[in-house]
């Protein structure tokens, strides 16, 4: 029985309110004697606009690694990087146990041992179905359907109530590898009563179904058998059906599969060695691929998303093992990731200036959604009846939209939060109590480092406006010893001549009587700063050391 004083919270710290960084901690228990569990833990992966010189975003998990001794474990939905790319990275913070389903588990383990963590985490591997406890968790795995394999919603349940998380999910009877949705055990859980359901919303703006694997199988097979040079097939690694298709549609034409891409060949083994693609056809070296005929060479490769060291972007720039050219054809069997528009056109181009044909999802049916258009949205909500919806997994407008939709189906509560917001989840009402700091953690090279910190933002400012370093020399008096030593970088020619005015002006002004160092450094650089403007348009970065000799 609970304590009459006990709660059920959600503390999502990344997630929501954005696609992707998937992070949602569920609490169990009375004021600061909760018990947490964590499901997923994923990163964001950094743009070079944006964040230059980072490769991965994770959540700042401070909050629970102030309590990691009631932290009972991480459960991961599935194994995109969105869900598990930073359990690596973060688990030193929390040094809990690790749960997940043997593909999702074998990725995983690959990260920990890259990592040199192998040995040091506990990673425990769950059946499909399978169920554990954790505390005051009673912990369910609910086959799914998405665009990798072993996705699973979670139903968790306590003493307070079950809240179903789904993780990322849709509706598809023909997912060609893995298991397909279970219908059936969601419609029981309904049965019993759910109190919450924390759900999917990247596609909450879209009307009716995603569509199946299956249709796009017999269409990406039928247009592979019309072209005649050699083909290059571009699609997520991790979508290990869309891999069988293509594998299986290159044995039908006659043409030998070349994987292409480190990410490509480790999604495939992952597989393998989980006991998937069993019969899939042979792969081909790319080394024995040169002496074929190009009607007899179908690539797959990674790169879908112009990533600038993926295979297809090396293939377009002429800096890899694989050419191609008049009468190739690539397609790219992706959809366009938001924010990703500008690298793909970019490659797509780079591919027409080489001759290749390029097709994709605008031009023919040869990708679908791996997330819940609003007509599956529907459907689930009809199978699990939850008193509360808590959507997450989405920008502001596609959450708010999920939440509009679940209250039309007469959900007596839906509640939009983002991140850092604690949200208890009682029967009858859901009520955010509590805003937790929730920042973001950057991957900068090797070192993890706070978004506060600001380094982006003075990378931007530096690709921007450039940088102005100057030295000045004084003696013991403060008097001026020597021309000042001026460094300007990433700064036009004609600008350099206005600086150096600048700052000669600002030491023939300096009184060592009425100004110490710090003042006259000050001095120096808003002078620098202000001829730079003036002459530019533009504020550089400008550093200024003051050298006592």
């Amino acid at each position: 029985m609970p304590h009459k004083h006990d709660e059920l919270v959600l503390l999502p710290l990344g997630g929501a309110g954005e696609i992707g960084m998937n992070f949602n901690a569920y609490g169990f228990g009375h004021g600061d004697e909760k018990k947490w569990i964590v499901v997923d833990c994923g990163v964001l992966f950094g743009r070079e606009a944006a964040t230059p010189g980072v490769d991965l975003i994770t959540p700042d998990i401070s909050f629970l690694a102030e309590r990691r001794k009631d932290v009972l474990g991480i459960i991961a939905t599935h194994g995109h990087e969105d869900h598990i790319g930073a359990i690596h990275l973060l688990w030193p913070m929390l040094k809990c146990p690790v749960y997940a389903t043997p593909f999702t588990a074998k990725l995983i383990q690959g990260k920990l041992e890259e990592a040199g963590l192998r040995e040091r985490v506990k990673l425990h591997i769950v059946p499909l179905h399978g169920k554990m406890s954790l505390g005051p968790f009673d912990l369910e795995l609910v086959s799914i359907t998405h665009s990798i394999l072993e996705p699973n919603a979670v139903a968790i349940k306590t003493p307070l109530g079950t809240v179903v998380h789904t993780g990322d999910w849709k509706i598809d009877a023909h997912p060609q590898v893995g298991e397909a949705t279970d219908i059936n055990r969601f419609q029981a859980l309904g049965d019993e009563g759910v109190l919450a359901m924390v759900c999917d919303s990247t596609n909450a703006l879209v009307e009716g179904h995603s569509g199946s694997e299956a249709d796009v199988r017999k269409a990406l097979t039928a247009l592979i058998g019309t072209l005649k040079g050699r083909i290059a097939v571009t699609a997520f690694a991790s979508n290990v059906a869309r891999v069988d298709t293509v594998a299986k549609a290159a044995k039908i034409h006659g043409r030998h599969l070349v994987l292409v891409g480190r990410a490509m060949h480790k999604i495939v083994q992952a597989a393998k060695d989980t006991g998937y693609l069993s019969d899939m056809p042979p792969l081909m070296d790319f080394e024995d691929a040169e002496d074929l005929p190009p009607h007899k060479v179908l690539y797959l490769c990674t790169g879908s998303q112009g990533e600038m060291r993926a295979a297809l972007t090396r293939i377009a720039s002429g800096d890899h093992f694989v050419k191609l050219g008049p009468g190739d054809t690539v397609i790219f069997s992706s959809r366009i990731i938001p924010g990703n528009e500008l690298g793909i056109y970019e490659l797509h181009n780079k591919l027409s200036r080489l001759g290749v044909d390029v097709l994709s999802a605008d031009d023919h049916f040869v990708h679908v959604s791996g997330h819940p258009a609003r007509g599956e949205l529907a459907e689930m909500y009809r199978w699990v009846r939850p008193q509360i919806a808590v959507p997450v997994h989405g920008e502001i407008r596609h959450m708010h939209a999920h939440a509009g939709l679940a209250r039309s189906l007469q959900v007596p509560q839906a509640v939009v939060i983002e991140n850092g917001q604690m949200l208890r989840l009682a029967p009858g009402k859901a009520q955010i109590i509590d805003e937790t700091p929730s920042g973001r953690i950057h991957l900068d090279g090797r070192v993890l480092v706070a978004e506060g910190l600001g380094l982006s933002r003075t990378r931007r400012s530096l690709a921007f406006a450039g940088l102005i370093a100057i030295t000045v020399i004084i003696d013991e008096k403060g008097r001026v010893a020597a021309d000042p030593s001026i460094f300007l970088e990433g700064i036009p020619e004609p600008v350099h001549e206005a600086v150096r005015e600048a700052v000669d002006a600002a030491l023939e002004r300096h009184n060592p009587k009425k100004s110490d160092e710090k003042k006259l450094a000050e001095a120096v650089r808003r002078a620098a700063r202000s001829a730079a403007d003036n002459a530019w348009g533009k504020k550089p970065i400008t550093r200024v050391e003051v050298v006592v000799i």
